[in-house]
């Protein structure tokens, strides 16, 4: 359990307060306009909770190079939208122009500066706390703030000066989403309603094989299912012949991790062989058809591109059967409707499931937003890469320096108990 103050310890009123969201959309390049705003919603719970302070936010857009890589301009107008009141924008970070719009901020007003990656030493520094506080961004910022806000669990698990910069320069305290977010997912992994099941795929077979090393070996999950590339590694490694080409694509997209990975996962398949359960049946995508092939029909020299039918059936009878359900990842490529399949059935039974259900970031959310099953679960991430690392039982610097502060600040911060 992260031990990390909240909202509810500072008394924020007439203080200036600086809060780092993550609010990185996506968006249609030729117009800059936003495709799916969730992320902004996502935090107007912090902000309202801040309705009586002088607020400054922190924001990024994608990175430098990349098509949407843009300022934050549009998403303090769409922030304001759906605040229904006017969000005050500068086109600087800590400049003299930041500066001067800050100290005219009044109480109940809301700043949003520019794309915090405009600035070189957001995206090249690199170090601990301390070499994060050295830069010019924190600096500049804690010396005219009294109180951070990290409300960006999507970045928890990157150290940037805006994340991790400001731990010992002024108290810094978790937001209502990262709150949230490290409620929901230690209700999960700390005291699982029995049995929990896990259900890990996608493209990011590496990362899933240290949350499945992770889950079982702490005796959090009693089983784990494996879908997408985790289940084609895991299937060639109980001894099933893949097939060439599925075999290489595994090799490439792991690249230096791809032997540490498969090292993992034999010692997990040698521990774990009554928890893990491979599937018995695979889709392969021959010629553009959809062709559902049992192990022993394999090798295949065609893609193997989701869940087979049969396999597909016993994980949604097992969802109905669990305590707790955890997944990440896609089943296959789901954005073809053929070999959607797996990924759209799993996720139905979840909707439909008895069981505490969480849900990871990334892909995984996209397409529960998408499909309208958000609130049919008890938990969607906002984080991809933060949900799976704090999955997989890593340190989140995000989250490790709230903590550090809250061990520096405490004391000199929280509110006594007669004005909770």
């Amino acid at each position: 359990m992260a031990r990390v103050l909240t909202l509810d310890n500072v008394n924020v009123e007439g203080k200036t307060v600086l809060v780092r969201v993550d609010i990185n959309c996506p968006m249609d390049p030729a117009t800059n306009t936003f495709l799916d705003d969730t992320r902004i919603k996502a935090i107007l719970p912090t902000l309202n909770r801040l309705s009586k302070a002088k607020v400054i936010i922190l924001a990024h857009q994608s990175r430098p190079g990349k098509n949407d890589f843009t300022s934050t301009l549009g998403h303090s107008r769409e922030l304001g939208r759906l605040l229904g009141r006017q969000i005050k924008w500068v086109d600087d970070i800590y400049g003299s122009k930041a500066m001067e719009a800050i100290e005219q901020l009044q109480n109940g007003q809301i700043l949003m500066l520019n794309n915090v990656r405009m600035d070189e030493q957001e995206i090249s520094t690199t170090g601990d706390f301390t070499t994060m506080s050295k830069t010019k961004m924190v600096q500049a910022l804690s010396g005219i703030a009294d109180i951070f806000v990290n409300d960006a669990f999507a970045c928890a698990h990157r150290s940037t000066p805006s994340i991790t910069g400001f731990t010992h320069e002024i108290p810094c305290v978790a937001g209502e989403l990262m709150g949230q977010e490290i409620r929901k997912l230690d209700s999960a992994l700390e005291t699982p309603q029995r049995p929990c099941m896990v259900i890990l795929g996608g493209i990011k077979v590496d990362d899933s094989v240290i949350v499945a090393d992770n889950m079982l070996r702490k005796g959090i999950a009693d089983s784990v299912w494996v879908t997408g590339g985790v289940a084609n590694m895991m299937v060639e490694l109980s001894g099933v012949d893949i097939g060439e080409l599925n075999h290489n694509f595994l090799v490439n997209e792991l690249g230096d991790n791809y032997h540490s990975t498969v090292e993992t996962a034999k010692s997990l398949l040698n521990d774990f062989s009554q928890q893990i359960h491979l599937p018995v049946d695979l889709a392969a995508n021959i010629e553009d058809n959809r062709v559902d092939l049992f192990l022993a029909d394999l090798p295949v020299e065609a893609p193997l591109v989701d869940l087979g039918i049969q396999s597909t059936m016993a994980i949604s009878a097992a969802i109905k059967k669990a305590g707790t359900i955890i997944l990440n990842g896609p089943a296959g490529i789901f954005e073809i409707a053929d070999f959607s399949l797996g990924t759209i059935e799993i996720l139905n039974a979840c909707a439909e499931a008895e069981g505490y259900t969480v849900m990871g970031g990334g892909h995984t959310a996209t397409i529960v937003v998408k499909r309208g099953l958000a609130s049919k679960m008890n938990h969607v991430s906002t984080g991809g890469g933060a949900s799976l690392n704090y999955i997989a039982g890593r340190t989140l610097p995000g989250i490790a320096s709230l903590e550090a502060s809250a061990k520096q600040f405490a004391v000199e911060i929280i509110k006594p108990v007669d004005n909770q």
